[in-house]
């Protein structure tokens, strides 16, 4: 009879972690980045350029994509794993507040979660076809 109680409590016991383990964990929200000036003067070349910003969708869905989303709002297969949420491209509030340099910078030089670029997107055009279509994302 104990042997059986204890076969029971160790199921109970290993129900519970695994529920406690794969329950979504609340992400937290990123702190605000620190972007050096010379991004911040950034200016894109390739505003405006459908040619950039299709380019830019295609880089996007191979190397964006996974962490946030089809439609840039943080939900890509990956994020759920991600301590931090990874963020919402379409937020009107958002996209008002961050200029394409700061954007450029946040992109391809990362920080914490968000990997470095600038080694596997080296073509500039590529780089600011990127920033094209996230500001292509508003809502």
């Amino acid at each position: 009879m104990k042997v059986k109680s204890l076969i029971l409590s160790l199921m109970a016991f290993t129900v519970i972690a695994l529920l406690a383990f794969s329950y979504p964990q609340e992400q937290k929200k990123g702190a605000a980045w620190k972007v050096p000036a010379e991004y911040k003067s950034k200016a894109n070349p390739h505003k405006g350029d459908a040619a950039a910003e299709k380019l830019g969708k295609a880089a996007y869905a191979k190397h964006c994509r996974s962490c946030h989303g089809n439609l840039g709002a943080g939900d890509g297969p990956k994020a759920k794993n991600l301590e931090t949420f990874p963020g919402d491209f379409g937020d009107a509030k958002w996209q008002a507040t961050v200029n394409d340099g700061e954007l450029y910078y946040m992109s391809f030089i990362g920080r914490d979660e968000m990997p470095n670029f600038e080694t596997k997107i080296t073509d500039e055009e590529e780089r600011w076809g990127i920033i094209n279509y996230i500001r292509s994302l508003k809502k």
